[in-house]
């Protein structure tokens, strides 16, 4: 049933969190991390100017040292890091927002070259198809990981449970549980990555057993209200797939309806062309599977948006690219202002450029202005 009462500029409670609107940013990894993967001295602005979002959701952040695979990514496992974090929440909360952290390891999406030599862990020795990544040592292909061994598993629950309590000490107002996109609770989630034996590995349930000991893990630290989980059913990113997706994630999202989340953010599929539909991994599909606060990715804009949230089919809506080019992009949708365009080139280049040089409505009023004026005045 339709409720036109309801969009993207609406109010909403999550948990006891007031949130202003339901446009939230989402995870957007940026490569600006300064040496000792400590956020840079920029991100405070950059995250700061995006505080009108309803919620602000962090680029990954690794839990762990042994977590990264992309160069100029931060951490939040040094004492570094947490401070350069803490000067990043106390900007936007000062801007009046929200802001949770993601937190990740890539799992087998590394390279040696971050892992002091070593090769990358993954639940089993599957190597992605075609997939590369920058290290400091350029554009390195990726080799195929070594399985972890079952005590290591351990040690990477505690390290998500350890960046937990770091969130806290950096002033952060909840976090987010990184568990799409092919990385490594995902390559223990679908079977084409994970060929166990063990507890870990083989039906369902014990594929997302890893999952869900991170999230119990981190809501021992955290309210179960102040966690969010991400996931990416369908996902082919990083050379992903899964046999049976519905019941994969279909069994996932139950289980982590049972714990009272603060949501559970789904980057919903891109149909693809062709005369195969893939099944049904939409909202639509998870609406009666998740009876908790539903957040949705997949390329929304401000008219999609409206749509699926006065269909009842998610609460929340993030944006991506759209919030990266346009700090001020609630107050542009309000106003159906004209939108800056992103720039790919600039993602993940480090530097100023393409971070926080991308102007508000009102620079752009103000450039306007200037060049009128200068205009009529050499008439």
């Amino acid at each position: 049933m339709t409720n036109t009462n309801i969009d993207i500029f609406s109010p909403y409670q999550l948990g006891s969190l007031q949130l202003k609107n339901r446009a939230i940013m989402a995870p957007l990894t940026r490569s600006r991390a300064e040496a000792g993967n400590v956020p840079s001295s920029m991100a405070a602005q950059y995250y700061s100017e995006r505080a009108s979002a309803g919620l602000i959701i962090t680029e990954a952040t690794q839990a762990g040292a042994g977590g990264q695979g992309y160069i100029s990514t931060p951490g939040i496992y040094s004492k570094a890091q947490i401070e350069g974090w803490k000067q990043v929440t106390e900007a936007v909360h000062r801007a009046n927002g929200l802001i949770f952290v993601q937190l990740w390891h890539v799992g087998r999406i590394s390279h040696p070259d971050f892992r002091g030599g070593e090769l990358p862990v993954a639940p089993s020795p599957i190597a992605p198809r075609g997939v590369s990544t920058y290290t400091p040592n350029g554009l390195q292909p990726i080799p195929t990981p070594r399985a972890v061994e079952k005590n290591e598993i351990a040690v990477i629950v505690d390290e998500f449970r350890q960046a937990a309590r770091n969130a806290q000490q950096a002033g952060f107002d909840g976090i987010e549980v990184h568990g799409a996109n092919g990385y490594l609770l995902d390559q223990f989630l679908e079977d084409s990555t994970n060929r166990r034996t063990d507890e870990y590995g083989g039906p369902i349930e014990n594929r997302a057993r890893l999952l869900l000991e991170v999230v119990d893990a981190v809501c021992e630290i955290w309210p179960s209200e102040r966690v969010g989980v991400r996931l990416s059913p369908g996902g082919t990113f990083n050379d992903m797939g899964d046999s049976t997706p519905q019941q994969t994630f279909g069994y996932a999202a139950q289980q982590l309806a049972q714990r009272k989340l603060a949501y559970l953010h789904l980057i919903e599929p891109m149909q693809p062309e062709g005369e195969h539909a893939m099944p049904d991994l939409s909202a639509a599909f998870f609406r009666p599977l998740y009876s908790g606060t539903l957040m949705v990715a997949g390329g929304y804009t401000l008219e999609r948006a409206t749509d699926v949230l006065q269909r009842g089919l998610a609460d929340l809506v993030t944006f991506g690219k759209l919030f990266l080019a346009n700090p001020d992009l609630v107050r542009r949708f309000h106003l159906r202002a004209p939108l800056n365009t992103p720039d790919p080139e600039t993602f993940y280049t480090g530097g100023a450029r393409g971070y926080i040089d991308y102007p508000s409505l009102e620079m752009t009023e103000e450039r306007l202005r200037q060049a009128l004026h200068g205009e009529n005045a050499t008439v």
